[in-house]
């Protein structure tokens, strides 16, 4: 298993999380996809309930009267000083949604937007580190920014998150790979015709081409045909309430381009 040990580079994809109208048939759609057992916590948590993949924590799951107007897959990026993060996105032109706050000792958050207006969130660890398994079937492997102004974008998230992208792409096709010190953090696609700039994470599966037929067969929907990739075998996928995100078999990467989270 690929486990996570502290410390967590600042940057780096460190945590996801899911926001649904339903969670109980969250649980259930996602349990079959991915094998996830669940820990319900109590009213404190505000009814978090934290997805685990052997015996590791790997997401979290959230009830929310606001995934009826279209359900999420949110990323987080570790901080050292949460605070300081916001600020350094609000003055590069990002939009505060969920002011830092403290929760209980587990660490410090907050959730944004870009400029754009994809959504993102910062993490400041306390007792709680984030994702404890990754790269692995089960937990996420990936994150990675659709936007059609990839320059505007990539120049944001090189500020706020002192990091470098380096260009991948070419003949056309923009892709940009989000360098840090241990490696490489997480992609930026120029789409022009992405007119609702996102996030998605890839989660990883055994197999891209059964996981779309165990989506399909709980109430999910294929967006994309199971493909390959230098990275891995992916199909792009939805929950039951629309919230995207892609099932990639990391065991079809080529060994040279398999990212590191």
């Amino acid at each position: 298993m690929s486990e996570v040990t502290p410390p967590v580079a600042p940057g780096t994809p460190c945590w996801i999380d899911l926001g649904v109208p339903d969670a109980a048939r969250a649980m259930e759609f996602y349990r079959a996809v991915f094998g996830w057992d669940y820990d319900e916590k109590g009213a404190e948590y505000g009814g978090y309930i934290t997805a685990l993949k052997h015996g590791k924590q790997v997401a979290g799951l959230m009830e929310t009267p606001e995934a009826a107007n279209g359900a999420w897959w949110g990323v987080y990026f570790a901080t050292d000083d949460c605070d300081g993060s916001v600020k350094r996105a609000t003055d590069a032109g990002g939009t505060v949604i969920a002011p830092a706050m403290d929760v209980m000792s587990l660490g410090r958050m907050a959730v944004l937007h870009d400029p754009q207006g994809a959504q993102f969130g910062f993490w400041q660890a306390g007792d709680f580190l984030g994702s404890e398994l990754v790269n692995e079937a089960g937990a996420f492997a990936w994150n990675e920014l659709m936007t059609s102004v990839p320059d505007d974008s990539a120049a944001f998230y090189e500020q706020v998150l002192e990091l470098q992208t380096q260009q991948i792409g070419g003949g056309g096709f923009d892709y940009r790979i989000a360098q840090l010190a241990n490696g490489p953090a997480f992609g930026v696609f120029g789409d022009p015709g992405a007119t609702s700039p996102r996030w998605t994470t890839y989660l990883g599966v055994d197999d891209a081409d059964e996981a779309s037929r165990i989506v399909l067969a709980n109430g999910g929907k294929v967006v994309r045909e199971a493909t390959d990739s230098p990275f891995g075998r992916f199909a792009v996928v939805t929950d039951p309430f629309g919230a995207e995100f892609a099932a990639m078999d990391l065991s079809k990467a080529d060994p040279t381009q398999q990212p590191d989270v």
